[in-house]
């Protein structure tokens, strides 16, 4: 079932929009099933499962840390994550360059945008990002793009208004702050439940847990 439903989803997402298979806390053998239909790219969002899992499966695979980023457990992952989703703040920008520093590679990562109603969501508004611009020189950061997620609402206006706001956000730092960069091209957004619109209002990047793997069991949750 895992593998027809990745095949299903690549027949239905445009050329450009990458897939990101959400695989916390499913076990080894789901990633393995997905791994066997092509899948490559998985998303982790505890620090300490993504390390374990990393330590078993196949070397080949990309990691991407798509949970809430928390400064003592970036040193779990940063020797192999291909890419970090949460950075929300400057501060935890600044961590992610020290750790890569002192893990001796250079790490992609996006910022996390908060365009939705819940003020639970991290992220920055788009406003606060023009404190970057103070941030001291990254050389162990590869600034990629920008994540978000839209309002857990029914209301697809507004869904679709948050996935346009992030949108209108990355074309601006594309053309302002990020102008110089060959490798700032990354919308990432839409889950399971919304990323139909998402694709639909320009993402380049969708993350899916349920679509791909059913259903999760939140009582082993770490």
């Amino acid at each position: 079932m895992i593998a027809q439903n990745i095949e299903e989803l690549r027949r239905q997402l445009p050329e450009g929009v990458k897939l990101i298979a959400v695989s916390k806390l499913k076990p080894a053998t789901d990633i393995m099933e997905a791994y066997g239909a092509g899948q490559r790219a998985f998303g982790e969002n505890y620090a300490t499962e993504l390390r374990d899992k990393a330590a078993v499966l196949p070397k080949d695979i990309e990691w991407h840390f798509i949970g809430h980023l928390q400064s003592k457990q970036v040193k779990y992952y940063i020797q192999f994550v291909h890419m970090i989703h949460g950075v929300d703040t400057p501060e935890h920008l600044l961590e992610v360059e020290h750790a890569a520093e002192k893990a001796g590679r250079e790490v992609d990562v996006l910022l996390q945008l908060h365009v939705a109603q819940e003020v639970t969501k991290f992220g920055f508004s788009p406003d606060e990002l023009d404190e970057l611009a103070t941030c001291r020189p990254l050389n162990h950061v590869r600034m990629r793009g920008v994540m978000g997620m839209a309002s857990h609402t029914d209301d697809t206006a507004r869904i679709r208004a948050d996935f346009r706001n992030i949108r209108r956000t990355f074309e601006r730092l594309k053309s302002g702050l990020y102008a110089t960069s060959d490798c700032f091209d990354v919308v990432s957004m839409g889950m399971s439940h919304d990323w139909q619109m998402a694709v639909e209002e320009g993402s380049t990047m969708v993350r899916l847990g349920t679509s791909i793997f059913g259903a999760r069991d939140y009582s082993h949750k770490q």
